[in-house]
C-alpha cells in the first residue's frame, strides 16, 4: 500500500535531543528481542514476559568487559504493541554520547535506523491506529495547552474515527439500498422509500456540515487563538500586552511610534492557548519605516480571531466612529472585536461618552494598574468559542487533511440530496453516494495513496 521496508528491525531514539535524566531508544521488528540480547547483560530478553520491564547493562559485545550504561529494558511482544512487531525500549541515562553510541551499536547488530514517523507508519500498516489516530499521536506530543491536549487524546484513542466510522457505515447502508435497485431495476422494485434516503441524507448532510464547521474552532484550540491588540500610539497596547502575559514583553515609551513591529508571544487561559499580537501604532505618518509596522498591524487584523481594540476616554467622538470603521474593514468575517476603553484611572475630563456608545459591549480596563483585566480575559474566552467539554471531543476536527475531506464529502452528500428531490436516476445518485464514503474513507485511511501517506508521515520527529 505503501512503501517501506517491514522486514528490516529499526532503531531511533524516541525523546527530544539534547541532555537529560534518561533517554530512550525504541526497536522495532521481528529481530528486535534477538538484537537487543546481543548488547543485553542482564536477564535475556527473550525470556522476558511482555511488558515488562528489567535491569540490566549495556555492552559492546566486541569489547569484552566495557559497559556503555546501565540501563532498564522494556520488553513488549508483538501484536499488542505500539507498532504491533516486537519491541524493546531501552532507558538509558540522558548523555548525548551514550545516546549516540547506544544507536550505533544497535545498527552494528543488525538494526537499521528509523525514518520520520516510521513507527507510527508500522502501527498504521499492522492495525493498531487508523491514519486519524497516527496523526493525532503527533498532536499528542504537540499539545501546547490542555484544551489541545484533550482534543488529541481523545481523536489517539479513536472517539473521532468512530464518529466518522458511523457516518461512513450509514452511507454505505443508503448506497447498498439503491445497489440492489440496480440489480433489479428491470423488476422496477424499490427497496428504500425515497422520502427515507432523503431524510438519512439530510441527516448526514448536517452532520458531516457540523463536523466541517468545527475546524476553525478546532484549528484555534490546536494552534492557539490568534489576538491582535491594536490602536493608535500611546493608547497603551505594549502595556496591555505586559500585564497579560505577566511579563515585560514589550518595551513601553511616552514616545509615539515605539512598536514598529509587531510583538507575538502566548499564554493559556483557562485551558486555552491564545497568541496575543503587540502592533505598531495606527496612525498617519511620514516615516517609511513605522508605515511598514503599520500595514503589518492591518495584515494582523486580518489573520486574527479576536481583535482587542484599544481607544483612551479622551478620543473623539467622531474619531472613534471611524476608527472602528476602518479596522471593521480589515477584519475576516468570523471575527470578533472587543473594544477596550484604556487608562480610565487616569482621564481627567473623558471626551469619549462610554454611556452613549455602550452598546458596542466596550470595556473599560487600566492596564497599567490591571484594573478590570478579569472582564477583558472573561471577554475573550466567550468570543473564542473554545469551551471545550469532554463529550465535544469527538465532535471537533483540528487536521486540515480531515477539513478537506469533509468539505468534499458535503460537496457530494449534497448532489445525492438534489438528485433524490429531482428523481435522479438511482444510478448517479449511487456514484455522488460512492464518492461521499471515498471522501470520509480517506480521514481513517480505509483509502489512502502513497503519496498521501508519505505526506504525513515525513513530518513526524524520527522515533515516533
Amino acid at each position: 500500500m505503501f512503501s517501506f521496508d517491514d522486514s528490516d528491525t529499526i532503531c531511533a531514539i524516541s525523546t527530544p535531543s539534547g541532555v537529560g535524566g534518561i533517554a530512550v531508544v525504541r526497536v522495532s521488528g521481528s529481530e528486535a528481542i534477538t538484537i537487543a540480547d546481543k548488547i543485553w547483560h542482564g536477564k535475556p530478553l527473550h525470556e522476558a514476559r511482555t511488558h515488562s520491564a528489567h535491569l540490566g547493562d549495556i555492552i559492546d559485545p566486541d569489547i569484552p568487559g566495557e559497559t556503555l550504561d546501565t540501563a532498564v529494558a522494556t520488553v513488549f511482544h508483538g501484536p499488542k504493541s505500539f507498532t504491533g512487531e516486537n519491541v524493546v525500549e531501552l532507558s538509558v541515562h540522558g548523555s548525548r554520547w551514550i545516546q549516540r553510541e547506544l544507536v550505533n551499536l544497535l545498527v552494528r547488530q543488525g538494526c537499521r535506523m528509523a525514518g520520520p514517523g516510521e513507527f507510527s507508519q508500522r502501527a498504521f500498516a499492522n492495525g493498531r491506529l487508523d491514519l486519524a489516530q497516527a496523526e493525532a499521536v503527533a498532536d499528542v506530543i504537540a499539545a501546547s495547552s490542555r484544551s489541545a491536549h484533550r482534543l488529541a487524546v481523545s481523536q489517539m484513542r479513536g472517539d473521532f474515527s468512530r464518529n466518522i466510522s458511523d457516518l461512513r457505515d450509514k452511507l454505505i447502508e443508503i448506497a447498498s439500498l439503491l445497489e440492489l435497485e440496480l440489480d433489479f431495476s428491470e423488476e422496477d422494485v424499490e427497496f428504500a422509500s425515497r422520502q427515507h434516503l432523503h431524510e438519512l441524507a439530510l441527516s448526514l448532510s448536517n452532520r458531516i456540515g457540523k463536523l466541517a464547521d468545527s475546524f476553525s474552532t478546532g484549528s484555534a484550540i490546536k494552534d492557539g487563538v490568534p489576538v491582535a491588540i491594536v490602536g493608535e500610539p500611546n493608547v497603551g497596547k505594549s502595556t496591555l500586552l505586559n500585564t497579560l502575559l505577566h511579563d515585560n514583553r514589550a518595551i513601553v515609551s511616552d514616545i509615539p511610534g515605539t512598536t514598529r513591529d509587531t510583538i507575538e508571544d502566548s499564554i493559556e487561559i483557562d485551558g486555552v492557548l491564545y497568541r496575543f499580537i503587540d502592533t505598531a501604532g495606527i496612525r498617519k505618518t511620514d516615516d517609511c519605516i513605522e508605515n511598514l509596522g503599520i500595514e503589518r498591524s492591518y495584515a494582523a487584523i486580518r489573520k486574527a480571531r479576536i481583535i482587542i481594540w484599544l481607544v483612551t476616554p479622551d478620543c473623539q467622538p467622531t474619531h472613534y466612529h471611524a476608527l472602528r470603521e476602518e479596522i471593521k474593514r480589515h477584519m475576516s468575517e468570523d471575527a470578533s472585536l472587543i473594544t477596550v476603553v484604556n487608562k480610565i484611572d487616569t482621564a481627567i475630563s473623558p471626551t469619549l461618552n462610554l454611556e452613549t456608545i455602550y452598546c458596542d459591549g466596550i470595556i473599560k480596563i487600566s492596564a497599567s494598574s490591571g484594573n478590570n483585566i478579569e472582564t477583558l480575559t472573561a471577554a475573550l474566552q466567550h468570543h473564542s468559542g473554545t469551551t471545550l467539554e469532554t463529550e465535544d471531543c469527538d465532535m471537533i476536527v483540528t487536521n486540515a487533511r480531515h477539513y478537506e475531506a469533509l468539505f468534499h464529502a458535503q460537496e457530494s452528500i449534497k448532489r445525492v440530496i438534489t438528485g433524490i428531490e429531482t428523481n435522479l436516476s438511482g444510478d448517479f445518485i449511487a456514484q455522488d453516494l460512492r464518492e461521499t464514503i471515498h471522501h470520509l474513507s480517506s480521514i481513517t485511511g480505509e483509502i489512502t495513496t502513497t503519496d498521501l501517506l508519505t505526506s504525513i508521515f515525513k513530518n513526524f520527529c524520527v522515533g515516533k
